[in-house]
């Protein structure tokens, strides 16, 4: 759990959720590096449908909170130990819902905010079971730095999202890119699954994502919301 300011509002809200819904591969130019990332599911093919996968709540973390590298990772003697970055717009749903229609899917959103789908590439990769756990660990999951209304936030579609690494900007895109916008995946995922009020849906990241190691700091930066600044440190 995580309390957050809710932007130009003195509030504040804690994000709770029941669930962590996050989408693969819902940029084009995240796509197009898939071969780098090396990642089993990753494929040159443009999804048909949102591609799924959960973080559990353990993941949350706030701005300023670090971003831990778990100290077992080096049992298992990986040729290069890689945890990448990934900046996302998140959504944070309002209220209880379900089988929702596209044209009422933005009725049910609360508010947005920046996450960092912080990703354990070598457990993601070789896990049977698939992404689960390689995308749950521990802080894994920072969000924030405040919460904006869908009032406040102008067009969701399009929004500048950026990721800078120790102040280099390695990931700089729109949400206007993602192939699977916010009403539609509201409205996909809602077929699927109950949404509860406080649940979270991470909406994918675009190209540049890459390693972080101990003494990194990592910003995720999306117009209109903030900066969402976490250092990396080993277990």
């Amino acid at each position: 759990m995580v309390t957050l300011p809710i932007f130009n509002r003195e509030k504040t809200y804690r994000v709770n959720p029941s669930k962590i819904i996050a989408l693969g591969l819902n940029y084009h130019s995240h796509i197009a590096e898939s071969q780098s990332v090396k990642v089993r599911g990753f494929t040159s093919e443009v999804p048909v449908e949102p591609i799924l996968f959960p973080k559990t709540p353990n993941v949350l973390i706030g701005t300023g909170d670090s971003i831990v590298i778990p100290r077992f990772l080096k049992d298992y003697h990986f040729d290069q130990l890689r945890t990448d970055y990934e900046a996302e717009l998140a959504v944070i749903i309002k209220d209880r819902c379900k089988n929702v229609s596209l044209s009422e899917a933005m009725e049910h959103v609360f508010g947005y905010t920046c996450m960092n789908d912080v990703s354990q590439r070598n457990v993601q990769t070789g896990d049977r079971s698939g992404w689960f756990r390689g995308k749950s660990f521990d802080t894994f999951g920072p969000i924030g730095p405040c919460i904006v209304l869908p009032e406040d936030i102008g067009d969701p579609r399009n929004l500048r999202i950026r990721c800078h690494l120790n102040g280099k900007t390695v990931q700089d895109s729109n949400t206007s890119h993602m192939i699977f916008p916010v009403a539609e995946t509201i409205a996909f995922i809602s077929k699927n699954f109950t949404l509860m009020p406080g649940d979270v849906i991470a909406t994918g990241t675009p190209s540049g994502v890459g390693p972080i190691v101990h003494g990194d700091v990592v910003e995720i930066e999306i117009e209109r919301i903030g900066i969402l600044r976490n250092p990396v440190i080993e277990e």
